[in-house]
């Protein structure tokens, strides 16, 4: 599908560099970043914290073409690595990539599943269906880049799988898996496997001696000796 989104992403170039420099940054609520392709040089840049994480809240800020302003000057790039805190709510690094129009582009684009409510398999026959899945890796020039891919499900049968070869991709796209011809399986519809109960001991239910701990074996063994000894 293609992309329908606007983003504009502010940051300003920045002269310090370093792990010290950094870390200064991120105490004020900066993130450092760099943008790098396009022909052009390397350029360090820092980011407003909480603005930043505001767009990374869009699923299609990731698979889009952005408007990258730096000082007054617009650039169209693409978000190419992001670095987050461990545990922490906090954007630590964020690289952009520059695009050009004549140049492919290779991205992850989420995949999109519709129709699961209404598939045979699902519906009528009580499978499950698994979403084995959930991005794929494409080419293509950036106007062509689309924000999502649609997998229409609805007509799967029970015990069926699709695969990449069977995704129907807008025009201009291609998978790059399918360009090395691993035609991967995206998707499949199955009876879930039942779980055997596990089978719970009761009085009744004999119990062996070698289902018996050894400290309690050699406890009741103790206990007839001296029984033995007192007679």
């Amino acid at each position: 599908m293609a992309a329908n989104h606007q983003f504009q992403v502010e940051a300003s170039s920045r002269d310090d560099i370093g792990k010290g420099a950094s870390r200064r940054l991120r105490r004020a609520k900066k993130v450092p970043g760099i943008v790098y392709g396009g022909g052009k040089n390397t350029l360090p840049l820092l980011f407003e914290h909480n603005k930043l994480a505001m767009l990374l809240e869009n699923e299609a800020f990731y698979s889009h073409i952005l408007t990258l302003n730096i000082n007054g000057e617009s650039e169209r790039v693409i978000l190419k690595d992001l670095q987050r805190h461990p545990f922490r709510a906090e954007i630590l690094h964020v690289d952009f990539q520059r695009v050009r129009a004549d140049q492919k582009l290779h991205m992850n684009i989420p995949l999109h599943f519709i129709g699961g409510e209404n598939a045979p398999g699902a519906k009528d026959a009580g499978g499950v269906i698994s979403h084995i899945m959930t991005d794929v890796e494409i080419s293509c020039l950036p106007d062509d880049l689309p924000e999502y891919i649609e997998v229409d499900i609805s007509t799967l049968e029970l015990n069926q799988i699709l695969h990449l070869s069977d995704i129907k991709l807008p025009k201009g796209v291609e998978l790059v898996d399918l360009l090395h011809e691993n035609d991967k399986p995206i998707v499949s519809l199955h009876i879930p496997r039942e779980e055997p109960e596990p089978e719970l001991i009761t009085e009744e239910t004999p119990v062996s001696a070698s289902e018996v701990p050894a400290i309690e074996q050699k406890a009741e063994g103790e206990e007839g000796e001296e029984e033995g000894g007192k007679k």
